[in-house]
């Protein structure tokens, strides 16, 4: 639930390690929690159900914009490239940006418009209608496992891990 204090948006980049890593450190983010969106499943049991692997964020609107965690989003995926990433290739590593809002999807949708390669872009602006958290071991992957594999060049996964 949003609030004055707290937002919430669900971005879908590849693989959700790599991408919970990266936005975790951001200035105005909250918390982060891997996931899964608009699956057909209430669970991570059993095989691929349409999800997209996404990361919940919880920002503070009062200390970064939603514009500023698109520029951010942006940085760390491939916006042309439909089902893939780095070397991780499927429908779950779409790249779409999700809302339970639809002022947050409108904003979205504004952002991708207004880029001088808009007609190029193929992120998705999409209603949440389902969210379900990974698995434990899938949570802070990078943090406890700092050597597992991850689409985003390393000097970009912790370029704001200092800030």
């Amino acid at each position: 639930m949003d609030t004055k204090e707290h937002n919430t948006i669900y971005f879908a980049g590849g693989c959700l390690w790599g991408v919970q890593e990266f936005m975790k450190h951001l200035p105005g983010v909250v918390s982060t929690q891997a996931g899964r969106a608009n699956g057909s499943s209430k669970t991570t049991d059993g095989d691929y159900d349409g999800y997209a692997e996404c990361v919940k964020v919880t920002f503070d609107p009062n200390a970064v914009t939603l514009n500023k965690l698109f520029d951010y989003f942006f940085e760390i995926i491939d916006p042309y490239s439909i089902n893939k990433q780095g070397d991780d290739v499927g429908p779950k590593y779409r790249t779409a940006i999700y809302s339970k809002s639809q002022d947050h999807l409108k904003v979205a949708s504004n952002y991708i418009s207004q880029r001088s390669d808009a007609d190029k872009i193929v992120v998705g602006v999409e209603l949440l209608t389902n969210y379900v958290p990974s698995d434990p071991e899938h949570q802070d992957r990078l943090t406890n496992h700092p050597d597992d594999y991850c689409h985003i060049p390393l000097e970009l996964l912790h370029k704001y891990k200092m800030s």
